[in-house]
């Protein structure tokens, strides 16, 4: 049996792990506040380089749940560090990438390698603590998995205001490297690690058809909207393998002895709605730090450093209440209301955030995002506890793999859905101020005539003054129609919210004994 570290040895374990977990949590929210950027250096609209965030999104959502099964191929350590290679080589390469295509090809892989780190990283920090003193191994990760998200977009904004994109990957290279020698050295194997090949099989066929149904339903969702949906060849083709590969994947997960997904424990009925739960938390929780960096700088004129801090300052509260939350939980205090709270917490922030003004200032966002915090401390840890609640100790890591699945599946499913949503309602939206004031109407020559004549006192320029008041005022009706769809997107999230408060009743309410408690903890390590 492997020893347990001590002194500096085990403060090195702790201090790497992190590192790497809040690493690769940053690299989910970062590119956030860099999208603008993004979009103006690649040629292409915020949009289309949305994907770089989904495509990050899907590689985690299919390397999660087989992050155990590879650790125990492959061995642990050397997945790990095998991971955390990739994920720096990626990061470099992204850096480096001139076109949107190459940098959605690299933040892919970036994926892959990077939800190795966030599902093995707590697994081994656990590992480093004795069982009585793994309440402080979770409160440390738990700070970090809150941080990450909450430091990337502010983080990522200090760097755009200051330097240029291609710097928000390129600054995971020395730590990335720095962790890989750390991990190389002072990360022990388990007993027999790595040993076990000859006894497991690789489901070739449940991974193909995932990553099949997922990507092909991802690229439905994002270029829909701009291809005309089903008029395009693309689509159609894409809609039909995405149905196909998905109920595929499920029909075959269900029956073969050793799936990649065990997809039958969701006939519990406590993880079947804690899973409709979480779909809806990643969705809420991706769509609104994706909707709000894009509104703060498109339409309000926030600098990226100003959108980062609105975000960070409020969310702190949410590292102050994990850990009591935590405590609690370990207790046996029932879930339930947690849940209830932090939904309804989220839907009153979303709410609140679709009823600003347009000269809404930064302080405005204050309260509705502590809100959000507070939701979010509320939400997390119990729908991790309610994921276990009626499973046998030996389905834990399962059932909380299938979680995490399902929350990073929701989160790449909301951005792509919130993007469509902006783009419809924008749509709309435009076509409505301008058929309040049609041509020839006496509001439009009013509102020309005074846009002018501002413009000849500011210029002089008298002849070229009405083009140019068209153009602003062509541009006012753009910023205000966009303004209005994300606000009618922070509405649909709240929607989401307040629907699935009702399911509630159906979950089951356990209380654990504190052997329980300790299991599911250590499951929750290993399949994070």
């Amino acid at each position: 049996m492997a020893m347990t570290p001590k002194g500096i040895a085990r403060a090195i374990i702790v201090l790497t792990t992190v590192t790497a977990a809040v690493m690769e949590l940053i690299d989910t929210s970062i590119v956030n506040v860099a999208l603008s950027e993004m979009s103006g250096s690649l040629g292409v609209n915020i949009e289309d380089v949305s994907w770089v965030i989904t495509s990050y999104a899907i590689a985690n959502v299919i390397i999660i749940p087989l992050t155990g099964f590879l650790a125990e191929y492959f061995g642990r350590k050397n997945y790990y560090i095998v991971s955390m290679i990739i994920f720096t080589i990626a990061s470099y390469m992204c850096g480096q990438s001139n076109t949107l295509i190459e940098l959605i090809a690299w933040r892919f892989i970036q994926g892959i390698g990077g939800g190795a780190l966030l599902s093995t990283s707590q697994s081994i920090l656990f590992d480093a603590f004795e069982p009585k003193d793994r309440p402080i191994a979770a409160g440390l990760f738990g700070m970090g998995i809150v941080l990450g998200p909450t430091l990337g977009p502010t983080l990522g904004g200090y760097i755009i205001d200051h330097a240029s994109w291609p710097l928000i990957f390129m600054i995971n290279i020395p730590i990335g490297i720095a962790a890989t020698l750390l991990s190389f050295y002072f990360v022990e194997k388990k007993p027999k690690e790595g040993e076990n090949k000859a006894n497991i099989k690789i489901d070739y066929t449940g991974i193909l058809l995932l990553m099949a149904g997922i990507g092909c339903l991802q690229y439905v969702l994002e270029r829909g909207e701009s291809e005309d949906w089903l008029s395009s060849e693309t689509i159609r083709t894409c809609a039909v393998i995405a149905v196909v590969g998905l109920v595929s994947f499920v029909v075959y997960e269900l029956n073969i002895k050793q799936p990649a997904v065990n997809l039958k424990l969701l006939g519990n009925r406590n993880l079947a709605f804690t899973t409709i739960f979480t779909f809806v938390s990643g969705f809420g929780l991706f769509t609104s730090v994706f909707i709000f960096p894009v509104l703060a700088q498109r339409v309000l004129g926030f600098t990226a450093f100003e959108t980062g801090n609105s975000l960070l300052l409020p969310t702190l509260a949410a590292v102050i209440l994990m850990p009591v939350i935590g405590k609690l939980m370990s207790k046996g205090v029932t879930p339930v209301p947690f849940v209830f709270t932090g939904f309804l917490l989220f839907s009153l922030y979303a709410f609140m955030s679709a009823s600003v003004s347009p000269d809404v200032g930064k302080s405005d966002f204050f309260v509705p995002l502590l809100i959000r915090a507070v939701g979010i401390a509320l939400c997390q840890l119990p729908l991790i506890n309610q994921a276990v609640v009626g499973l046998e100790p030996k389905d834990y890591p399962t059932g909380i793999s299938l979680n995490n699945m399902i929350r990073q599946l929701g989160g790449a499913f909301g951005i792509a859905v919130a993007n469509n949503y902006v783009g419809n309602r924008y749509a709309q939206h435009r076509s409505d101020l301008v058929s309040a004031m049609p041509n020839g109407s006496t509001v439009l020559n009013e509102r020309i005539h005074s846009i002018s004549q501002g413009i000849i006192a500011k210029t002089g320029d008298v002849a070229g003054a009405t083009t140019k008041a068209y153009a602003s005022l062509s541009y006012s009706v753009d910023k205000q129609a966009y303004f209005l769809s994300y606000l009618d997107s922070f509405r649909l999230v709240g929607i989401f919210f307040l629907a699935v408060i009702p399911l509630v009743l159906f979950l089951r309410v356990k209380k654990k004994s504190a052997a329980e408690i300790a299991t599911a903890m250590k499951a929750a390590a290993e399949s994070h």
